[in-house]
């Protein structure tokens, strides 16, 4: 693997992204972004804290990724991703930075697996607030057709999903933008 490649993570909460996203930028010396990090430095300012931000943190976290990729890092963007609309927003940050794409959908198909995740885990952002599963089922989530590769954590441990991970970037194009037809 050479030159500057954006892999994007996005699932529901509690299926495993951050554990994969961090095993991968370790795995291939990636500079990782989480969303989680990012929304939450940004409520650290009283005149945030309480209000919703939209999308302002996956912009934080898109410039950020833009930054890294113009000096050929291999970034790992780590969030939710729900909509068509901000997967296309990763696309169009990997083709400005002339970067291949690399779109993952992590999910976990069992939902009584997924259930105990949410409800046991604990975050490792001092102060982070995570989501009940209440909160995670209630949260929208599109379909993703156009992923590379989709990761289910409910059959795969995070060896054989890294594993997955690091060969698809393998295959990736030299001298193109995307992994997959798109």
């Amino acid at each position: 693997m050479s030159g500057a490649v954006l892999i994007v993570l996005g699932g529901r909460p509690g299926t495993g992204k951050s554990t994969l996203a961090r095993a991968l930028a370790r795995a291939v010396n990636g500079v990782w972004l989480r969303a989680d990090s990012i929304e939450h430095a940004m409520r650290r300012w009283p005149a945030v804290a309480a209000i919703d931000l939209g999308p302002a943190g996956y912009y934080a976290m898109q410039a950020m990724a833009a930054d890294a990729l113009a000096v050929g890092h291999r970034v790992i963007a780590d969030c939710v991703n729900p909509f068509e609309v901000t997967r296309r927003d990763w696309a169009a940050v990997a083709r400005a930075a002339g970067a291949a794409l690399l779109q993952v959908e992590v999910r976990c198909s069992d939902p009584a697996v997924h259930r105990h995740r949410v409800e046991t885990r604990t975050s490792e952002i001092p102060g982070f607030v995570l989501p009940s599963w209440a909160e995670v089922e209630a949260r929208p989530f599109e379909p993703w057709p156009g992923a590379d590769l989709c990761l289910d954590t409910a059959r795969l441990g995070v060896d054989e999903a890294l594993a997955r991970m690091r060969a698809a970037l393998e295959r990736h194009p030299k001298n193109g933008n995307h992994f997959s037809g798109e």
